[in-house]
């Protein structure tokens, strides 16, 4: 099964700090990378927010606006894209993701989207599992001048719990 079918505990973690948020998501432009199931998109569009989530997995892409209709989502645009291959020039207020710093060799295009695709003042709201994998971007960035803050969720039911970081990263002023 794609990863990107399953909702994972990121997930669930993200679109709760989402919810917490209501003020800073109304209005804004959203970015989800690596959509998935597309809770966390589905969550700030729910608060208003124009949001663009994006997947390189058709079937993922497909499941997410499947949920985004069931959940009568309105304000959402679906966009296959990789990483790797990225051409979108847009800003956003937000750049969300939940799980997608697993891997290094994907640290270098998100730090490129990351670095083109926020809007001055935007933030970054990332959710891992404290994966060890995920480290090394998160310190590149606190080393170039970006604040990275985090909130700690404990997902699941008591013996299986998770705990989930929500990463809020602000860039350097330019």
């Amino acid at each position: 099964m794609p990863y990107g079918v399953a909702l994972w505990p990121a997930a669930l973690a993200l679109a709760h700090e989402i919810a917490i948020r209501p003020l800073e998501f109304e209005g804004k432009r959203v970015l989800e990378l690596g959509a998935g199931t597309g809770l966390p998109g589905i969550v700030a569009s729910s608060l208003g927010a124009k949001v663009i989530q994006t997947d390189r997995q058709e079937l993922a892409l497909h499941i997410c606006k499947l949920n985004g209709q069931r959940n009568r989502a309105t304000g959402i645009e679906y966009r296959m894209d990789d990483w790797n291959e990225w051409n979108d020039t847009d800003r956003y207020d937000w750049l969300i993701g939940s799980d997608i710093l697993y891997a290094d060799s994907l640290h270098d295009p998100l730090r490129r989207i990351f670095e083109c695709n926020l809007a001055p003042g935007g933030r970054l709201l990332l959710a891992d599992p404290y994966r060890a994998d995920s480290l090394p971007l998160l310190e590149s960035l606190e080393a170039g001048g970006w604040r990275v803050t985090h909130s700690r969720w404990a997902i699941g039911e008591s013996a299986s719990t998770r705990p989930i970081a929500v990463y809020d990263i602000v860039p350097p002023t330019r």
